[in-house]
């Protein structure tokens, strides 16, 4: 096992040779690609979600994972967090957080448990029953956030997001979610393979921080899809942005929540779908 703050410090990418064919050539390379690794949440003793990842920020993660997907409802409900590294394991690497919550929220994830047992399985995002879908969104307290947005704070915040893709500029494969104030400038930003697990990376590290989730907005490097939203929804976010489209039920449950939804943001411009 590895020291999980060890590996923190070198964990995103992997080297690789590669063989690269361009215009007619053939090139030997060595090539980097963003790591994806099984990540075991674990409550109380109990293992809940095996997460596919980019094993790095874990806690951050964790955190973000228990409040976006409503296990917990606060940071305190959290008691401790142990992460635990396995590069060396076979076949594959992979990680293991194990968290200590409150006693209330540990009762109901069991009985969330019990309900899926035995149900016929749907597909959607390893929840086995439509009727578990949870798509009603917490309403986002008016903070008055949007009315202090400066008018070029989308095009300031697409600018400065390729300055905080570290692995991706090193991979071309990895999606950011980054923390904006209201002129645009993106105080903090992680990066994952899943575009899901990088906002709950900076959920985490949000609640982590004690920072104001709805003094701020969500830059998103992928497309709007309504897990995010949802997500965003429980700590009140009151804005997200991404760089491509948008679902429609990411529309839908935005505009129940109260979110104002940017996508296809860029320097030169956004559409709005949720103040029309």
């Amino acid at each position: 096992m590895n020291d999980p703050l060890d590996y923190a410090e070198q964990a995103g990418a992997i080297e690789q040779p590669v063989r690269r064919h361009r215009a007619g050539a053939v090139e030997s390379v060595t090539d980097r690609i963003g790591q994806e690794w099984p990540v075991a949440l674990v409550f109380n003793g109990i293992s809940h979600a095996v997460m596919m990842c980019t094993p790095r920020d874990l806690e951050a993660f964790a955190v973000g994972f228990s409040i976006s997907e409503g296990i917990v409802e606060r940071g305190s409900d959290i008691h401790d967090i142990e992460v635990a590294i396995h590069a060396d394991a076979a076949p594959i690497p992979y990680a293991e957080v194990a968290l200590t919550v409150v006693q209330q929220a540990f009762v109901a994830l069991k009985d969330r448990r019990r309900a899926l047992a035995g149900r016929t399985g749907c597909g959607v995002c390893g929840i086995e029953s439509i009727d578990l879908l949870d798509l009603t969104p917490e309403r986002v307290p008016e903070h008055g956030f949007l009315a202090r947005l400066a008018p070029d704070a989308i095009a300031r915040a697409a600018r400065e997001l390729p300055e905080h893709q570290v692995l991706t500029r090193l991979t071309g494969g990895l999606h950011a979610a980054a923390w904006c104030d209201s002129e645009g400038s993106i105080v903090a930003a992680f990066e994952d393979v899943g575009r899901h697990n990088a906002l709950d990376k900076l959920i985490g590290h949000l609640i982590l921080q004690r920072a104001d989730t709805t003094n701020g907005f969500v830059f998103l490097s992928s497309r709007a899809s309504y897990e995010l939203v949802r997500k965003a929804a429980r700590v009140g976010i009151p804005m997200v942005a991404t760089i491509s489209a948008p679902s429609s039920l990411a529309v839908s449950i935005a505009r129940q929540a109260g979110i104002r939804l940017l996508s296809f943001c860029r320097e030169a411009g956004y559409v709005d779908y949720t103040t029309a």
